[in-house]
């Protein structure tokens, strides 16, 4: 269906009414077996752990959202880089962004070095920096962008380049912009990551993550550590991720907007210091977003005038609309405090060098009525004891 437009994909790819009863939602396979014909010969599936109908057409979905030519999914986002990580040996090395998400960095430093596959973390935003760090153990870039949580961006186009040139693999993280926004494996991208959790669901209530690769062989060896490893996710969070990436299109424009209007209002706010957003004509790298992501995404980050924890402490506290809760990416808006929650495994002196503030909260902006959602956080800043010249 790659002729097809996105919104079309994102109803229809990979998705046929059910061959035993004509359903047109794809049913929830509930099983962990399968009947066979006679010993080692079956109709397609022999073990859930393997493969399953339902798990089969999200990712026949996913592969044809990202114009790659497979996809693999699994329990979670993290098992997602997990079974990328897997694909190497000790003494390999990845580069990372040094704007990570805390999780990503916890399972490369904490899990994977014990193991003597070393992560090498770089500012990507400098395709020269990428390029110094690159050793002949180098086996994997790996591209978070936007990062998560200060909203830089990573060139795609660029950075895969320098992949190419010294036969490495790429990875792009693609979490927070979601396929209807920028399409990794179009910008030269090998793999793309996701926590289907996120955007994809878009709903909150399901824990999944996906790689949708660009080659046959890839396919190959994540589908055998898929099934050898067994980090798979359950037939009914299949359904659920597809049931919620048929609206992924609408949802992500309508928050989208809704994002850039409270960026605007955030960057005029007397008690804010910074906002971090590529939909704003003052972040550094508004170009490339408009020349690499369709919108500018929906999530926003911004530190306090002062950077004192306690008076972002106070704004957390003070939202009604605005959920304090770990995830992002569901219709509803969610507000957090990354260096004790999403960020907390990051040493504050790391953290500290990327503009990690503990003063920086980060909101992922919802589909709510967009005026509602700034007059709570309009109350919420108020709550805060900032002396400024002038009161919003």
């Amino acid at each position: 269906m790659k002729e097809h437009k996105f919104g079309t994909k994102a109803i229809h790819a990979g998705v046929h009414p059910d061959p035993a009863t004509g359903a047109v939602m794809t049913p929830i396979y509930q099983t962990s077996t399968y009947a066979q014909v006679e010993p080692g010969v079956h109709k397609g599936y022999e073990y859930a752990r393997t493969k399953n109908p339902t798990r089969s057409v999200l990712e026949a979905n996913l592969a044809a959202l990202e114009n790659g030519y497979d996809a693999i999914c699994f329990g979670s986002g993290m098992a997602a880089m997990d079974a990328v990580l897997r694909m190497f040996h000790p003494g390999d090395e990845v580069i990372l962004s040094n704007d990570l998400y805390g999780g990503s960095y916890r399972l490369m430093t904490k899990v994977y070095e014990r193991y003597g596959l070393k992560g090498v973390f770089v500012d990507m935003r400098d395709p020269a920096k990428i390029e110094a760090a690159i050793t002949k153990n180098t086996k994997l870039l790996w591209i978070e962008t936007p990062t998560n949580p200060m909203l830089q961006l990573v060139d795609i186009q660029a950075v895969t380049k320098i992949a190419k040139a010294h036969e490495i693999l790429s990875c792009v993280d693609n979490t927070f912009a979601s396929p209807y926004l920028q399409q990794p494996i179009e910008l030269g991208a090998d793999l793309v990551s996701h926590s289907a959790t996120k955007y994809l669901g878009g709903h909150s209530d399901v824990i999944l993550g996906a790689v949708v690769v660009k080659t046959k062989e890839l396919s190959e060896q994540l589908h055998f550590i898929q099934n050898a490893v067994g980090a798979i996710p359950g037939p009914h969070d299949c359904f659920l991720v597809l049931r919620g990436i048929k609206t992924l299109h609408v949802r992500q424009k309508r928050a989208c907007k809704n994002a850039k209007k409270i960026a605007k209002f955030l960057a005029a706010h007397p008690k804010v210091k910074n906002v971090y957003y590529p939909g704003l004509k003052t972040h550094p790298q508004y170009a490339l977003a408009k020349r690499q992501m369709r919108y500018a995404g929906a999530m926003v980050s911004f530190d306090m005038v002062g950077d004192k924890y306690e008076d972002a402490k106070v704004a957390l506290s003070n939202t009604h609309l605005f959920t304090l809760a770990e995830s992002l990416g569901g219709v509803e808006s969610l507000i957090g405090h990354p260096a004790s929650m999403t960020h907390g495994s990051i040493p504050k002196e790391e953290r500290l060098k990327i503009g990690l503030t503990d003063s920086l909260i980060r909101l992922s902006v919802g589909i709510e009525d967009v005026g509602d959602l700034i007059r709570d956080l309009e109350v919420a800043l108020k709550a805060v004891k900032i002396k400024v010249e002038t009161e919003v």
